[in-house]
């Protein structure tokens, strides 16, 4: 009437491992890590700047390389101009004493020169300026002359012009005015170039105040003799 009954095992565990299920803790790491996740996604989108792009990023690496290579070629072009300032300071504390030396050394001139300016004969006529000495020699178709001024009294520098003109035998040869500027005494140098074959005797020198004004001191020299 009944079939063949089969055996019936007790398992005491059996009920445990039925109701097994996801572990408290794990759940709680999962839900930590979601809500981690998307704290950082809310920061991102809201808060934060907004994330770059591939060419973005490319393009703001770039950006940032030019900018660097720019400051380095400024900090090159600022030590080069900082070893030029240098440079530049050392010549011009050179130039300086150089300077002060010419310049110690034209006061002694002028001094040596003041000195011999007095031991020459006075103008006979007496002039605030005169003509006090000169040289005119003769070499290779000209004339190389030298010719001493003097001033008396102080005050602003006369400022007038010279003019020379040598005699000979021929025409007689005027030489362009030039400038003087006399405050105390001033020696002029130069060279007049003489027509082929002439052969000068005396130079008569003259101060004048202007091209064709009034005379204010004349002397006449002879050609090869100090007057």
């Amino acid at each position: 009437m009944f079939g063949r009954s089969k055996p019936v095992v007790f398992d005491p565990y059996r009920r445990q491992r039925q109701r097994r299920g996801i572990p408290p803790w794990l759940l709680l790491l999962l839900t930590g890590l979601v809500g981690g996740a998307a704290g950082v996604i809310y920061l991102q989108e809201r808060h934060l700047p907004p994330r770059l792009s591939p060419a973005e990023s490319a393009a703001l690496r770039n950006s940032f390389e030019q900018a660097d290579a720019e400051r380095q070629r400024l900090a090159a072009e600022l030590a080069s101009l900082r070893t030029r300032q240098q440079g530049t300071e050392a010549e011009r504390a050179r130039l300086a004493s150089e300077l002060a030396t010419s310049q110690a050394a034209t006061q002694s001139l002028q001094a040596d020169l003041a000195a011999l300016v007095a031991t020459l004969p006075p103008d006979p006529r007496q002039q605030a300026v005169a003509v006090r000495a000169g040289r005119f020699s003769a070499r290779e178709g000209g004339l190389d002359y030298s010719v001493v001024f003097s001033r008396a009294g102080k005050g602003r520098p006369f400022q007038g012009v010279v003019q020379i003109s040598v005699a000979g035998d021929g025409p007689k040869v005027e030489v362009p005015v030039q400038p003087l500027s006399l405050r105390a005494h001033e020696v002029l140098h130069g060279r007049i170039t003489l027509p082929e074959g002439f052969r000068a005797q005396e130079a008569t020198v003259r101060v004048l105040d202007r091209p064709g004004g009034a005379t204010h001191a004349f002397r006449v020299l002879k050609v090869g003799s100090e007057g």
